[in-house]
């Protein structure tokens, strides 16, 4: 296919245009001319939300799996197209574009075959009881039922993965529910081939053309128009802390609150403890490095600070890393604003008191080399700032005393995606211990391995307590991930002839 861009929104089906525009920013290059997004864009496609939702809400599990598959395939078949935009609008290579592709029409699948099984619709029946006394009880039926129009924000970082055809929008329409996605500015016209993708698969399968909606960029009143858009009745968010609180409490403030499920970052600790740094303190360094620069460090799951004991092993754990760090260039960062937050960080974090340089960073434009840290607990549990997330190959290690100074750290993290143990044999019964803590602190919890990546499966849990997401019953990764965009209705005493397929006899 030869690369056509249109520089529209999908609005119902229609490739729409607006007043104003915006200039998308390339690696290099002078970008491409996108209209930018209005809150009466965001309402028409709201409107047509509900409108589809009233057949899409109530078709068969069949029909939305084979719709999901249709997706994948059409986005398969633009698969250079995608490539080929991406890696100009993102700076990221080829392998990892097509890597991330193949997890996006994999998950399309993946929840294809989740809605076929059917067992997410947590059936319940408890059969009438006429003669119990002293009440009888009537015939009642549980099922999870969509929720309607869902909003999602498209992810900075992922520009398959966690935007356009994303998680999120994989999800909720597995579900049934209709979706409406603010594109990222970063890669607009990656999200643009997508959504043409999405929309030929609608037309395959005879749909109503407000089952999916995008809207391109725009300033801040778009993303506060979807959000509180009466009709829209939940909210996905991938980004920063600030910006996805502010959503949150946008939707909490609307006359009808809704959920915002909003995954806003982590620096996923690692707690390295005495017998895995003694027995493989080198191979532990080593692993952190490549795990902390794969590509730019730019992952919500980069694990950005070491706590290890003090001594001579700790020496060899962390001379072993900084070498290993030297040992890799500079690299693209997504964004010039990514970029430029990466350097502001570094130079916050590496300006507080009690804070050693023992790799400094450089960058320049949109190209970022690592950076590694030193502290001590006693900084670390003072210094608040410098746990503060920073959004690239930044890494921080932390000299401890004892166990029980690890310990203390370790209880007073707020929430994270992911914690890490290092261990071994004679680690076992400190590690038991901490796995109650970090249990209360992350969403996923590791032994000996490295979090940067985040496998699609059943399992998988993408999530944890505030600030790590704004719900913490709920992931975003995974089977699971569908149960944000449905709740469960009771049937009671409904005829068999009324009662939806999926709870009928």
């Amino acid at each position: 296919m030869t690369l056509e861009l249109t520089g529209r929104h999908l609005i119902a089906g229609e490739w729409t245009e607006s007043e104003t525009t915006f200039r998308s920013m390339p690696i290099d290059g002078g970008g491409r001319v996108f209209f930018a997004g209005t809150p009466e864009l965001v309402d028409a496609a709201a409107s047509a939300a509900e409108e589809a939702f009233w057949s899409y809400g109530y078709s068969a599990r069949e029909e939305r799996a084979s719709f999901l598959e249709a997706i994948a395939e059409e986005i398969e078949r633009r698969g250079a197209e995608i490539t080929e935009i991406g890696a100009q609008e993102t700076g990221l290579p080829t392998a990892r574009l097509e890597g991330e592709r193949g997890r996006t029409t994999g998950q399309l699948r993946l929840f294809a075959s989740h809605i076929r099984d059917g067992a997410y619709l947590d059936r319940r029946h408890d059969l009438a009881l006429p003669g119990r006394q002293p009440v009888p009880r009537p015939d009642l039926r549980m099922l999870q039922r969509p929720i309607g129009p869902v909003a999602v924000f498209g992810a900075s970082n992922f520009p398959l993965a966690f935007s356009t055809a994303g998680g999120d929008t994989a999800a909720a329409l597995a579900a049934g529910c209709s979706v409406i996605v603010k594109g990222h500015g970063a890669h607009p016209g990656t999200g643009e081939i997508v959504a043409q993708a999405i929309a030929a698969a609608i037309s395959r399968h005879g749909l109503h053309p407000g089952v999916f909606s995008l809207v391109q960029g725009g300033k801040r009143d778009v993303g506060e128009a979807l959000v509180t858009h009466p009709l829209i009745k939940a909210v996905g968010f991938t980004g920063s802390l600030a910006g996805g609180r502010a959503l949150f409490d946008l939707c909490a403030r609307r006359p009808e609150p809704i959920p915002f499920f909003g995954e806003l970052g982590s620096v996923n600790p690692m707690f390295l403890l005495p017998e895995a740094v003694r027995a493989r303190g080198v191979a532990i360094g080593k692993g952190w490095a490549a795990s902390l620069t794969m590509g730019a460090g730019q992952f919500c799951t980069n694990p950005g600070v070491a706590f290890l004991v003090d001594g001579p092993e700790a020496d060899a754990l962390i001379g072993a890393t900084a070498d290993a760090l030297r040992t890799i260039g500079r690299q693209a960062m997504l964004t010039d604003g990514i970029a430029a937050a990466y350097r502001d960080g570094v130079c916050r974090v590496g300006a507080a008191a009690g804070v050693k340089e023992l790799l400094g960073s450089s960058c320049e434009t949109r190209h970022a080399a690592p950076c590694l840290l030193e502290t001590t607990g006693e900084v670390w549990q003072c210094e608040h700032a410098i746990g503060e997330e920073v959004f690239g190959p930044l890494g921080i290690v932390v000299r401890l005393r004892d166990l029980a100074e690890m310990e203390s750290i370790a209880q007073g993290f707020a929430g994270q995606l992911t914690a890490t143990l290092h261990m071994e044999a004679g680690d076992m019964a400190t590690a038991r211990h901490f796995l109650r803590i970090l249990e209360r602190k992350a969403g996923r919890i590791l032994a000996n391995g490295f979090p940067t990546g985040v496998e699609v499966c059943d399992a998988m849990v993408h999530g944890g307590p505030y600030p790590a997401s704004t719900n913490f019953g709920a992931t975003s990764v995974g089977t699971l991930s569908i149960r944000r965009f449905l709740r469960p209705v009771c049937y009671q005493g409904l005829p068999n002839e009324i009662l939806p397929a999926d709870i009928a006899d």
